[in-house]
């Protein structure tokens, strides 16, 4: 298994955690935090702490998702660097030119035109 698909498999993991953890937060300030049984002006039981957390682990799951996709792409440069060069760019190696000629066109008569 390649070092980028590695990479390719965490990405999903944390998409689908990151998904997950947006889906319970409320857009409204509620969320799981409601659904417990706190509301806007309560602050019991740890209430307060579980918003913080949907919170924290939002931002961590974010920055983690760019920090894999940019490592990703550095994987990825490293697995097809040398296999993947042009031979244009590449000056040791001879560049073939093959000359193609245009098809001959047979000759027509305008006999149709008198």
């Amino acid at each position: 298994m390649s070092t980028f698909s590695i990479f390719l498999v965490l990405i999903i993991i944390v998409s689908i955690l990151l998904m997950l953890v947006i889906m319970v937060q409320n857009p409204k300030g509620g969320g799981l935090s409601s659904s417990l049984g706190g509301g806007a002006n309560q602050v019991v039981g740890g209430v307060k702490q579980t918003s913080d957390f949907l919170d924290k682990s939002t931002w961590t799951l974010a920055v983690l998702l760019v920090v894999l996709i940019l490592m990703s792409n550095v994987a990825l440069k490293s697995n097809f660097g040398a296999a993947q060069d042009s031979k244009i760019l590449n000056s040791d190696a001879p560049i073939e030119v093959q000359e193609t000629l245009p098809a001959e066109v047979p000759a027509t008569t305008d006999d149709s035109q008198q």
